[in-house]
């Protein structure tokens, strides 16, 4: 019988924004252990996390965690969580610390990066150059491939703090203390729950609250798609993931605002297979940890 080949074993950690989750794994087939772990301070979160992976055995580390991140790796914050909305956060050192601590082979990306990386290994986008992946939940992240890597310049985009035009006789100042009225301060579950004074889990199926939210992801998903044409994007996250309902409405919404024009023609007539769901469901986010941290071993 022919040897197994050997897979290396990565200690993933998704940093989201209500809770962490950590993984041991190789990809989706090869899970050893999972842990969850409540976000609250850094110190208190941080050491959490390293009493986990303290009792693990593992080849690298992958970091997704929220933003924004510097990610430029000759900046001396290289691996900080740079000015965020979640308090307390600022400044926190990731991939250093743990580093430091392991001395493993360690990467680190945005939460959304890393989910895109994984749709792109092991999911819906898998052989697609060019893909997006967004989600909605306690904020609005968007990670962008192209050319099979995360898009990065300057740093990474935060296309989910773009603004769009505002819906007739909505006034809604929005929730962000950023930008205010950016797509995060109006379609995000904080900002879902002060504008209609429950949360969003508490809102009706076929609620009015619903229209605006279509109208405002909807803009979103016209300015992703005109400036960088996606072949796929995945949309997940807490305040999505219960509703596919809403999917429906999003491709109606999107195609009606590209508008017959152009290529994209052909690409509103596609979008039943080109918007969706992710196909690794609601391990995106911890799998995109996995899949950076392989990465950390190839790149």
């Amino acid at each position: 019988m022919a040897a197994q080949a050997w897979q290396p074993l990565v200690a993933g950690v998704e940093l989201g924004g209500t809770k962490c989750v950590a993984l041991l794994a190789s990809g989706p087939d090869s899970l050893r252990a999972r842990e969850t772990i409540p976000t609250t301070d850094p110190a208190a979160t941080l050491a959490a996390i390293e009493a986990v992976l303290d009792g693990w055995a593992f080849d690298a580390i992958g970091i997704a965690s929220f933003g924004p991140l510097e990610l430029d790796a000759a900046h001396p914050d290289f691996g900080s969580i740079t000015a965020t909305t979640k308090p307390g956060w600022t400044g926190t050192s990731l991939l250093r610390r743990l580093a430091a601590r392991y001395g493993k082979p360690i990467a680190i990306q945005t939460d959304v990066n890393g989910a895109a990386l994984a749709e792109g290994r092991w999911g819906a986008a898998g052989g697609l150059d060019a893909h997006a992946y967004i989600t909605v939940g306690t904020g609005v992240g968007v990670g962008i491939v192209s050319g099979g890597r995360p898009v990065q310049g300057y740093a990474h985009g935060e296309a989910g703090h773009m603004r769009v035009p505002r819906a007739a006789g909505d006034a809604y100042p929005g929730w962000c203390r950023f930008h205010g009225d950016c797509v995060e301060g109006l379609i995000s579950g904080p900002a879902l729950a002060e504008r209609f004074c429950c949360p969003g889990s508490a809102l009706p199926d076929e609620g009015p609250q619903w229209d605006l939210f279509v109208h405002d992801l909807g803009g979103l998903l016209h300015n992703l798609v005109v400036t960088l044409a996606p072949r796929r994007i995945a949309i997940g996250g807490g305040v999505v993931t219960d509703r596919p309902y809403l999917f429906p409405r999003l491709r109606a919404r999107l195609a009606e605002s590209l508008g017959g024009y152009g290529s994209f023609a052909g690409y509103a007539g596609e979008l039943e297979t080109r918007l969706g769901p992710p196909g690794l469901g609601a391990m995106a986010g911890p799998l995109g940890a996995i899949a950076v941290g392989l990465d950390a071993l190839t790149g």
